[in-house]
C-alpha cells in the first residue's frame, strides 16, 4: 500500500556498508524518475550513478549531514551510504528545474523502499568541490544528491508536541524521530 511505503521513507542516515547495492538497481530507480511527471515535459534531469568505494567516499566528503543533530558528523565508517544518486539539471534543456528534481528524488525513494533499501535527500553539498572531483561538466547544475544503502536505522514518526519543535532527534536506543505537523493544522479552511 502506498501509505505504508510513504510512511517507511523516512531520512536514512546510517546504512549497513557491507551490502553493496548494484548498478543495475541505481538504474531502475532512475528508471523511475524518468518515467516521473516532469513541467511541461521537458526533462531536463541527468543522472550520475555511483556504487564504487572509491567513487562513493570522494562523493561523501562533500556532504553535509543532518543538520539537527548538532553533536553527529554524520555515518561513521562501517554505516555510510554504498550508493549515491547525484540530480543534475541541464541548463541547455531549461534553466529553471522548479520542484522535478523533488518529483525524481521522491520517485527514486520510493522504489529504494520498495525493494528495502533506505535513502537521504541531500540538498547541502560542496558544490563546486563535487563538480571538481566528478568532473561535472558546466551546463549541468548540481541540485541533489541522494544516498542510498541497506538502512541501519529505525525511524519513528512523532506528532509534533505543544512547544511545536519539528526538530528530528536521536533517543538513547539511537531510533531517530521525526515530528510530523497533525493534518488538522496543515489543512486550511
Amino acid at each position: 500500500m502506498i501509505r505504508d511505503l510513504i510512511i517507511s521513507n523516512r531520512s536514512c542516515r546510517r546504512f549497513e556498508e557491507g551490502c553493496a547495492i548494484e548498478r543495475r538497481t541505481l538504474e531502475e530507480l532512475v528508471d523511475l524518475a524518468r518515467l516521473s511527471a516532469s513541467a511541461a515535459n521537458l526533462q531536463p534531469l541527468k543522472y550520475i550513478l555511483s556504487c564504487d568505494p572509491q567513487k562513493n567516499a570522494a562523493i561523501f566528503r562533500h556532504l553535509a549531514w543532518a543538520a539537527y543533530l548538532k553533536d553527529w558528523g554524520g555515518p561513521a565508517p562501517g554505516e555510510r551510504p554504498t550508493a549515491y544518486i547525484v540530480i543534475l539539471g541541464d541548463t541547455m534543456i531549461n534553466h529553471s528545474f522548479g520542484c522535478d528534481h523533488g518529483i525524481a528524488a521522491q520517485s527514486i525513494l520510493l522504489g529504494a523502499r520498495e525493494n528495502g533499501l533506505a535513502g537521504c535527500m541531500i540538498g547541502l553539498i560542496q558544490r563546486d568541490e563535487l563538480r571538481q572531483t566528478l568532473a561535472i561538466p558546466a551546463p549541468y547544475e548540481i541540485l541533489l544528491v541522494i544516498a542510498l544503502g541497506k538502512p541501519r536505522e529505525q525511524a519513528a514518526i512523532d506528532e509534533v508536541g505543544s512547544n511545536g519543535d519539528i526538530k528530528y532527534w536521536r533517543d538513547r536506543a539511537g531510533v531517530h524521530h521525526v515530528p510530523k505537523r497533525s493534518l488538522r493544522e496543515i489543512v486550511v479552511g
